[in-house]
This record gives structure tokens, sequence and C-alpha cells, in this order.
């Protein structure tokens, strides 16, 4: 593994969990006396991915898998690891995004176990209702490719802007139809909005950023998508690896210690609502 490129790339450093001590592949016993053989390198945002794998990092222990977590604030530079062998595995995005991502890359990372659906929500920046928005009030919405036709649908849907038909997840703010309120639709770096929200009226969110931001409680009553909604399917979260190790042991010990009670219960005790498990 090529770990000191992904330092060089200014990413948080690998984290084991705290309870335990970091061995290698030589087999050396943890504090808490288990023999780790194997080490499992994965990339995550921290909120809610990295939350949730290091829920499965004492399920995989006791398969004699050590899970590293290397946490990233970008889309991208996770999936660009995975695709350079600095990771194993990364745990973060949507199908769709991932399908962008190949296409533009020309890699073939694919989606092995869907873990969670985050519902785009709409923020509260200058004001905190959308009844009789102002004219020329600002939305600020994420600014690849997916989530701003997400976002875009989402308005769409909370009657606010009519969208061209037939575009699906192709459609970005050129697309709007109909902008009745002559919104300033503007798309921005995903995790950047959070902080948008004192200089805009609204801004939608991912939900990690949302929460990575501090600022779930200023979501607006209603303004989200459905958690059984067509954004549910297309949108839940994936594990991904390179396509050549799909069927790696260790990755798939990784999908069984994810698919588990305890994991389930953290992420609805944890969230309460804000992500949704879909296993």
């Amino acid at each position: 593994m090529k770990k000191i490129k992904l330092f060089a790339l200014g990413i948080i450093a690998a984290i084991s969990l705290t309870a335990l001590a970091a061995c290698g592949n030589n087999g050396t016993p943890t504090a808490g006396g288990t023999v780790a053989n194997e080490v499992l390198t994965i990339g995550a945002t921290s909120v809610p991915h990295a939350y949730i794998l290091r829920q499965a990092a004492p399920i995989l222990l006791e398969e004699g898998i050590e899970l590293r977590i290397i946490e990233f604030d970008d889309f991208i530079l996770p999936n660009l690891a995975l695709r350079d062998g600095d990771l194993d595995a990364n745990f973060f995005q949507h199908r769709p995004f991932l399908s962008r991502f190949n296409d533009d890359h020309n890699t073939n990372l694919v989606p092995i176990f869907g873990v969670h659906f985050e519902p785009l929500r709409v923020y509260a920046g200058r004001l905190y209702s959308l009844e009789n928005i102002p004219e020329g009030s600002t939305i600020a919405i994420p600014d690849d490719p997916s989530n701003e036709a997400r976002a875009l649908q989402l308005l769409e849907y909370l009657g606010l802007i009519t969208l061209q038909p037939g575009l699906g997840l192709t459609a970005t703010s050129t697309n709007i139809a109909d902008n009745p309120h002559n919104l300033n639709i503007t798309p921005i770096d995903a995790p950047l909005l959070a902080r948008t929200l004192p200089d805009v009226e609204f801004a939608v969110i991912n939900g990690n950023f949302a929460m990575q931001g501090g600022v779930f409680y200023r979501q607006i009553a209603g303004a989200a998508e459905a958690d059984e909604s067509e954004a549910a399917i297309n949108f839940t979260n994936f594990v991904v690896v390179r396509a050549e190790d799909e069927g790696n042991e260790a990755v798939q010990a990784l999908v069984r210690a994810i698919n588990s009670d305890v994991v389930r219960q953290f992420i609805n005790d944890e969230f309460l609502g804000r992500i949704v498990p879909q296993f």
C-alpha cells in the first residue's frame, strides 16, 4: 500500500479503533487479545461513514481482520486512492456518483453492499420558511453532477421550480424551465454548503455534510427526500472496491460485519432518521 501518498494528499491519517492497539500483518495480538492476521484499509468521509465503520471494526476483528479507516473530506480523492491501490475499499458514495466517476476517469470500481440512504434536505439560511419565498432568493445546492440533479428534483418536488422533462440525473441548473420566484440557484462544492447558510436564504445539503457542519437543527420541516422514495433506491451509499477485489474474503468479511444487527441498531439510535439503513 502506498500510504505515504495518502499523507502527501493532505488526508487525515489512518485511524484504528481507539480501544485496540494497532497491528500489522504479522499476527500481533491487540489489546483485547484477538489476533489480527490481516489489515483492511478503507477510505470514508467522517460523518456518518467513518462512525458506522467504527461499529463494524470489533465484529471484523473477531474474524482476524483489523479495519483501518482513512478519513477524507472530499468526494474525488477516495476513489482515486482506491483506483491507485492506496485503499482496499471506500464508503461514501451512491451508484450515480460512482457511475459518473467511472465514466470520467476510465475506472472499474464496483459497489458491493448498500448501507444507508442520506435524504437531501433544505436548510434555513437567512430565512426559515419556504412559504411566500421572496423574489430573487438564493438557494445553494451541491455542484457535483448527480447531487445537483437530485437537489433540483427536490426543489421541483417542493414546487419552487420546474425542470425540463426527461433529463433525470443529467439535469443541471441550466435546465430549469420555469422559475416563478426568479430564484438564484447556486451550485457550490458540497462540503462547503453548511458554511454558506449565513449568506444565502436556503441550501440543499447532503446529510453527512449537514451533520459535520453542525447545521442539522436548521432543516426545514417536510423539505426532504422521502425515506422510501425513488431517491432512496438510487442514492443508497455503498461500500465500493476495485472489480478484481469483489470476491476478496476480507472484503466479504467487512460486508458481513456491516450487515449486522449491531450496526443497524447503531444507525437507528445515533442518527434518529437523519440517515436510514438499507439492509
